[in-house]
């Protein structure tokens, strides 16, 4: 009852969220998955500037099921998310890629 009394007469603290201090590719599962998530989130976005909205959905619905494919024997490990999210963004970056071939 006195904890919850003491928590009533002091102001809450608001804590900002910040992006951890991480250099990639990492040092061990948790920060390689966040280093490849990261990947990914800037090829998406690039994406984003590409294509139709419908076409980028129809993008990532085939790279998801062609890499879940490409990864399935893993499915059970640790490294399956990581897997299939690089997978993903070496993808997305290729396509990329022949945007820019296009446009030279």
């Amino acid at each position: 009852m006195r904890a919850l009394l003491l928590l009533l007469f002091f102001p809450l603290v608001q804590v900002q969220a910040r992006e951890p201090e991480i250099q990639c590719p990492g040092e061990n599962t948790v920060e390689m998955r966040w280093c490849a998530s990261k990947r990914w989130e800037e090829a998406n976005q690039s994406l984003q500037e590409q294509l139709e909205p419908k076409t980028l959905e129809k993008w990532k619905a085939a790279t998801q099921a062609v890499c879940a494919a490409a990864y399935a024997p893993y499915r059970q490990g640790t490294i399956y998310p990581q897997m299939v999210v690089g997978c993903g963004d070496r993808l997305n970056r290729v396509l990329l890629e022949e945007f820019k071939g296009l446009s030279e």
